[in-house]
């Protein structure tokens, strides 16, 4: 349980309001004091009902933050078998094998926005990715006050149907405002129709500018792009991608995406075309940002999270718990053949 005065005064924001300050006051007395309603009541001069108010409120605005720890559950478990296994710090959400991937995926999402902020301060620059998992994940966020934080676009939205704009600055809007940071859209197309257009747009002044960002990121928050998720990855049903596009990837063996960088099993992108034209950061630019967020949702995405983890991306890692499980059980079985790489041919339809 965190109790955080984030009502008091910082640079760059607002005094905190008297429902602010009394939701606080509520919260120090109930949970750091293990005063009742009743009595929390008569030292507020309120009534009980206004009290349970006020720490909903407290809860839902990040005021106050409960973290559950448990050694004996089979979460932890599991999140200890990823540490030991993959070297990646894993948060495993409980969600019942029955429920739907649109539900997981919300489930996922929620608890991943309360865990991101643990993990969010001043003085960082925060890339972010959209996707559906990115977006179902922004509606959820708790704020948390920072100052001089950026929140910065990893790849392009534009294609032939929208410009992107719309989609991708609602998203990142979403995390600016959370954690009070500016924000720096990247105002170029997912994917560049001639890679000697994006080398020709990467030597722009303005371009650089975004890409230095980019490469100094303290932190990256992503999803994994996957054609097979009953939930469809953004880009590949939002008209980012022809045909034979799909027919390429799926020849090439690609499993999934980071940021629409594509990767094969093993995590390598060297040799996929489509790569050439896309606007998200290489891989050795992710992998310079100290802390990397991966959030997952489905066991329809497990070819693409175990991509990501062969090609080092991740370092945390949220997912749901049964997409957990099949990644432990898959890498408990001893690898005697390179990873097949026949799952992207669901791509061409």
């Amino acid at each position: 349980m965190v109790v955080t005065d984030a009502a008091g005064p910082t640079a760059g924001h607002e005094l905190p309001t008297g429902k602010t300050r009394d939701a606080l006051r509520a919260a120090h007395l109930y949970y750091l004091q293990d005063l009742t309603m009743d009595a929390i009541a008569k030292e507020l001069h309120t009534s009980r009902s206004s009290v349970s108010r006020l720490l909903s409120h407290a809860r839902a605005t990040g005021l106050v933050e409960i973290s559950i720890h448990s050694p004996l559950d089979l979460p932890s478990r599991l999140e200890q078998d990823i540490l030991e296994r993959h070297e990646v710090s894993a948060h495993v959400v409980p969600v019942p094998d029955h429920a739907s991937d649109v539900d997981r995926l919300e489930r996922v999402a929620l608890s991943a926005a309360r865990i991101l902020t643990r993990f969010i301060d001043s003085n960082q620059t925060i890339g972010v990715a959209w996707g559906s998992t990115m977006s179902a994940m922004s509606r959820h966020l708790a704020p948390k006050a920072t100052h001089n934080s950026e929140i910065v676009q990893l790849n392009g939205a534009g294609n032939l149907r929208t410009t992107g704009i719309l989609y991708a600055s609602e998203l990142l809007r979403r995390f600016g405002d959370a954690f009070g940071a500016r924000v720096q859209q990247f105002p170029v197309p997912a994917f560049f129709d001639d890679p000697a257009t994006k080398e020709a747009f990467w030597r722009e002044r303005s371009t650089k500018r975004l890409l230095d960002l980019q490469a100094s990121m303290d932190v990256a928050i992503f999803g994994i792009g996957s054609p097979f998720a009953e939930v469809p990855s953004h880009v590949y049903q939002g008209g980012y991608l022809e045909r034979a596009d799909y027919q390429a990837l799926s020849r090439d063996g690609v499993v999934g995406d980071v940021a629409t960088v594509f990767y094969r099993a093993d995590g390598s992108t060297d040799g996929i075309p489509l790569n050439s034209r896309a606007t998200g950061p290489d891989f050795g630019v992710l992998r310079r940002a100290p802390r990397r967020i991966c959030v997952v949702s489905g066991q329809a995405k497990l070819p693409g999270l175990t991509g990501a983890l062969a090609a080092g991306l991740i370092t945390d890692l949220i997912v749901d718990e049964g997409t957990a499980r099949r990644l432990v059980e898959d890498s408990a079985v001893e690898v005697g053949t390179p990873p097949e790489r026949s799952t992207g041919t669901a791509m061409e339809s």
